[in-house]
């Protein structure tokens, strides 16, 4: 059986994030990391970023579109939304790939192998339209890239209409699970199949017009 095995060694960056009270790992601390390197793979590979907060109407969680661009992650919507129109309001954001589900003999021991990011700060607006404009693009780049070099950039009224922030890369953690299930031994013999089902990102068919960066898309590790 093949049981959990810590992967999360440092890559060539070796710069590494202060551990907090907040990203302290209680449980399973071997499947952590806050090495940069293993951070940033995972929010390259990701797409969708759910963005957490608490102001005066409560808390609120929110999925949206990101893209890493250095040492910060950058986001976009409405300038009516309440996570971007409040200057430095602290949030919590998280990045999860699912890798697999774990089938194990008993329920208690099924789990998922995955990869999850989770990043806590403030974010800062991005108010001059030449950056705002690099911001979108980067996201549009992360997403598929390729792409912008295909379409015109946003007019002057679509980068009034749109929000931008960043969330710097200052504070948070990874952690992942690999390998199979960790049924308890003790367990009688049983005829249950057990192991890892995989899973991945796979685009859908498109048509023979469909450009070469929309036809050869794929998602996995990305390092840059």
């Amino acid at each position: 059986m093949d049981h959990f095995r810590p992967t999360l060694q440092p890559m060539d960056d070796a710069r590494a994030l202060p551990e907090t009270p907040r990203t302290r790992l209680g449980r399973r601390p071997a499947r952590g990391s806050h090495e940069r390197a293993v951070i940033d793979a995972i929010l390259d590979e990701g797409l969708v970023c759910h963005l957490a907060f608490t102001d005066e109407h409560g808390a609120c969680l929110v999925p949206t579109a990101y893209a890493r661009d250095g040492d910060a992650v950058l986001l976009h919507g409405s300038p009516r939304a309440r996570w971007l129109c409040t200057p430095e309001l602290p949030v919590c954001l998280c990045v999860t790939l699912v890798d697999g589900l774990v089938l194990a003999r008993s329920a208690m021991h099924h789990s998922m192998n995955y990869r999850a990011v989770v990043l806590f700060g403030a974010l800062q607006p991005v108010l001059d339209p030449a950056a705002k404009a690099a911001a979108l693009r980067t996201i549009v780049e992360h997403l598929v890239p390729g792409r912008s070099d295909s379409i015109r950039s946003a007019s002057a009224s679509e980068l009034a209409a749109t929000a931008v922030a960043r969330l710097p890369i200052t504070e948070g953690s990874a952690k992942v699970r690999t390998g199979g299930p960790l049924d308890d031994q003790r367990e009688p013999p049983s005829s249950a199949w057990t192991g890892v089902l995989p899973l991945s990102l796979q685009p859908g068919a498109v048509d023979d017009e469909a450009p070469a960066h929309v036809r050869t898309w794929s998602r996995g590790p990305r390092l840059r």
